[in-house]
């Protein structure tokens, strides 16, 4: 929210290490550029964190925020800090053209509004400390909580109620920013236009300077903080802090082996996960995607659950439930009469320890009503549209390369339009973590990760982190498209 804009415009344009003798030149971090303070990438890269992973990262800095629950922005309890950044970043509301009434509550959100992303949950990690300090605060005040993220609250000026509230103050950020992202012509500051700051209330730096934000979400940063220090460098110094960046960042979906040894680990969620089995990895992958790299590299990544089983296999743990193994996923099938309905034999049940699992997450249930439990490829007699079926939804495949790729083992079975009829449209069937994906209108390569195309910075780097150019796919620009765009790839020595 844009707090106050200054009042007086500085006819003096000065260079920013042009301090004078009252500045506190050894405080200042080299690496700020008050021009590029975080990349449009960053600032929208909404799926850096999970709901475990903000939870982890507040008890791990021993945050008041980590037991703390209350009311999220839609007026429902028992909410924790959490799930409330979760919930901000990852499925917010647009519910532009839709009456819902004075008082809309969240069910009636869910029901007619468009389920949206906005910002990096790291922002708003950073946003609570920077304003009121709630991640290393260990008894804040009430005040503290209700204006958390200082949104509605101009300089010198009294704060909104409206506002009042964790959920609020936490949402409404979240929604900011996006909004000085994508309609910056909208509010005062813009990427490359030049702006002169007084910095007159700065302890560190106390005279005026010129900024010229070089790209969206720096301007969006001073259009809710007018101020280079110490506002907008206090963000810089508490991004750093909190999520610093490694040397050499592999991004999820690689395949990492170490030269010399035998194991090959899968990076998932930040961690290597290794693979127990010579199964598990040629269900999912071949030898050619492995990318050969050091101990001290493997070493910067904290280890996962291993991977154990094959893709499609039957185990049970010991309650006796039994699963079907499927990628990361664990599809618990609902009773014996299931099982036996859909055709699965008894033989091949694998026991397995709840450690075992526990780097699977649940999947949907199958039932004696569910319908192609394993997938099946199905394509319209008269129109040739193919669509892959599974669990009751078939789901459009639109490019020739998902089908050499992805289904290159699954027959094709041809039905009429009413058999496809009886299935509900899901999303489009889109290439996954780890795929190395390229376009014939652009040079640039792609690596799928957490769902984004993330492009390597330039093809010197896809050689030095040990890519191989033969993994890489070409598709349409139109399937590159549907991905949204992640951070590019970078390699440091």
């Amino acid at each position: 929210m844009l707090k106050k804009i200054p009042s007086t415009i500085f006819l003096v344009l000065l260079a920013f290490f042009a301090f004078s003798q009252s500045a506190k030149a050894a405080d200042i971090d080299p690496e700020f550029n008050p021009e590029n303070i975080i990349s449009d990438a960053e600032l929208l890269d909404y799926s850096s964190m999970q709901l475990s992973d903000i939870q982890n990262f507040l008890s791990q800095k021993n945050s008041y925020l980590a037991n703390y629950h209350t009311f999220n922005s839609h007026g429902t309890p028992d909410k924790s800090a959490a799930e409330m950044i979760y919930d901000a970043t990852h499925q917010n509301y647009d519910c532009s053209g839709i009456d819902l009434g004075d008082s809309p509550t969240e069910a009636d959100k869910k029901a007619h509004c468009r389920i949206i992303t906005t910002v990096n949950p790291k922002l708003l990690l950073v946003l609570l400390q920077k304003e009121q300090g709630l991640i290393e605060k260990a008894n804040p005040s009430q005040s503290s909580l209700d204006w958390a993220t200082g949104y509605g609250c101009p300089d010198s000026l009294a704060c909104n109620p409206y506002y009042k509230g964790l959920g609020k103050q936490i949402n409404s950020a979240s929604l900011q920013f996006l909004a000085y992202v994508n309609e910056q012509q909208r509010y005062p500051y813009k990427a490359g236009q030049t702006y002169n700051f007084s910095n007159s209330s700065g302890t560190i730096i106390n005279t005026p300077m010129s900024v010229t934000p070089q790209n969206r979400a720096t301007a969006a940063l001073y259009n809710y903080t007018p101020h280079v220090f110490n506002g907008n460098y206090n963000f810089f110094k508490l991004w750093k802090k909190y999520f610093p960046t490694t040397k050499t960042f592999y991004p999820d979906g690689t395949l990492l082996q170490v030269e010399g040894d035998a194991g090959v680990w899968l990076l998932e969620n930040g961690k290597k996960r290794p693979f127990l089995s010579a199964g598990a990895f040629a269900s999912r992958f071949n030898k050619s995607q492995v990318v050969k790299t050091t101990n001290d590299i493997l070493n910067n990544y904290e280890k996962g659950a291993g991977i154990k089983f094959p893709n499609y296999s039957l185990v049970s743990d010991p309650s006796k439930t039994i699963f079907l193994i499927v990628d990361s996923t664990k599809r618990p099938i609902a009773n014996m009469n299931a099982f036996k309905k859909i055709g699965f034999n008894k033989e091949e049940i694998i026991p397995a320890t709840t450690e075992e699992l526990s780097g699977y997450q649940t999947g949907t249930e199958i039932t004696a009503t569910t319908t192609y439990a394993t997938g099946a490829i199905l394509q319209d007699k008269k129109s040739g549209l193919r669509f892959y079926v599974e669990n009751g939804q078939k789901f459009p495949i639109t490019d020739k390369a998902i089908l050499t790729y992805k289904f290159s083992d699954r027959k094709i079975t041809k039905v009429d339009s009413k058999e496809l009829a009886k299935y509900k449209t899901g999303s489009q069937v889109l290439f996954g973590d780890g795929t190395l994906l390229s376009s014939p209108s652009s040079p640039t390569i792609y690596m799928i990760a957490n769902g984004r195309k993330r492009p390597f910075a330039s093809d010197d780097v896809f050689l030095k982190m040990g890519y191989n150019l033969e993994n890489v796919i070409t598709v349409t620009p139109q399937l590159l498209y549907i991905y949204d765009m992640g951070l590019p790839i970078q390699f440091a020595n």
